[in-house]
């Protein structure tokens, strides 16, 4: 199998578990709890990225 290829970028669109979690500053259970509550999983086969933006809007709705 053909291992996922790491590119860093200043403002990614789509990140991982692990991504989302560096970006909240919290575990990994947390940030899927969020990304599900957001509304922003995607699965592309096996994988699944979380949708930055669709997490920004969810987390300034319920900051307000």
């Amino acid at each position: 199998m053909r291992q996922t290829k790491e590119r860093k970028t200043e403002n990614p669109l789509m990140v991982d578990i692990e991504g989302l979690a560096a970006m909240l500053s919290c575990g990994t259970a947390t940030a899927k709890k969020i990304g599900e509550l957001a509304g922003a999983r995607v699965s592309v086969g096996r994988r699944v990225l979380y949708s930055v933006n669709r997490v920004q809007k969810y987390l300034d709705a319920i900051a307000e």
